[in-house]
């Protein structure tokens, strides 16, 4: 079997064509993205260029499908331009529906990626969140996480994401057990992305991850995406920010009533065989 291996900001993937996976994906996926006696990365991209558009399948190294990922985006339209299979103009087709890209080659394997990832989804029962009476909006919403007295603000870009606003950066243990514990909380039917936001100015965010179905990661994109849509409904942060992860900075614009618009790298890093059974 035929990989290649991409990252976005330190968030990696294992690109692999759909006609080369097995009917059941998910214990294969895991075995893959282990570190120690897989390839290696956050999740597995299953694709397959057809009608002027590429089609992704994103399973987490979990063995769990997710219906997107901005940085998975990224690093699949680098990855069909880089082999001449699709113009640097064309549309990732995902789970969560279509998104556009724009490719400009930076290097000999790094791309930087303009994308569309679509208006954010903002009313409670379609991010979705356990909350009664329905919302339009799920602001500094309450919740008890671990003998802890939180507030989040939930949002989705067709991924659900919660939000946590922090005085400081948050520390490696904050991220994991708090992360750990909210992605599993009952307040998300179906799990929870969490970013864990620094507002640094009105135009810059300090964000670190914690990915539904991986664990911590140096980037996500949506997350980065989401981190910006919390911050303006929230914090009344600009509409066009820097949002800073460990692993680079993405830029991300949400005109009012509009699309999120967000631009990052890609880099391509090597082509493989797998040869393990």
């Amino acid at each position: 079997m035929k990989f290649t291996k991409a990252e976005g900001l330190g968030n990696d993937f294992l690109l692999v064509e759909r006609g080369a996976v097995p009917a059941e994906a998910s214990a294969w996926a895991r075995r893959l993205c282990d570190r120690h006696v897989g390839i290696g990365a956050d999740g597995l991209i299953v694709y397959a260029v057809e009608d002027g558009s590429v089609t992704m399948r994103l399973i987490n190294a979990d063995g769990g499908e997710a219906e997107i990922s901005g940085n998975g985006v990224r690093c699949l339209a680098a990855h069909v331009v880089r082999m001449d299979w699709l113009p640097p103009v064309h549309t990732v087709r995902t789970a969560a529906g279509p998104r556009a890209v724009e490719v400009v080659a930076v290097g000999r394997n790094r791309f930087r990626i303009t994308s569309d990832l679509g208006p954010p989804i903002l009313a409670s029962r379609e991010i979705p969140v356990a909350l009664e009476p329905a919302a339009s909006r799920v602001v500094d919403h309450p919740l008890e996480v671990g003998g802890r007295s939180l507030r989040v603000t939930a949002t989705s870009m067709g991924n659900p994401h919660c939000a946590l606003f922090l005085d400081d950066v948050a520390s490696d243990a904050l991220v994991s057990t708090v992360g750990q514990a909210l992605e599993r909380h009952s307040f998300f039917p179906r799990r929870t992305n969490v970013e864990f936001v620094t507002l640094v100015a009105p135009d810059e965010l300090r964000v670190r991850f914690w990915e539904r179905g991986v664990g911590y990661t140096r980037a996500s994109g949506t997350g980065a995406a989401s981190a910006a849509v919390a911050a303006i409904v929230a914090r009344d942060a600009a509409r066009s920010v820097r949002v800073v992860c460990d692993g680079g900075v993405l830029e991300v614009e949400w005109p009012e009533g509009g699309s999120v618009r967000q631009v990052g790298e890609a880099a391509v890093l090597f082509e493989g065989e797998w040869l393990a059974d």
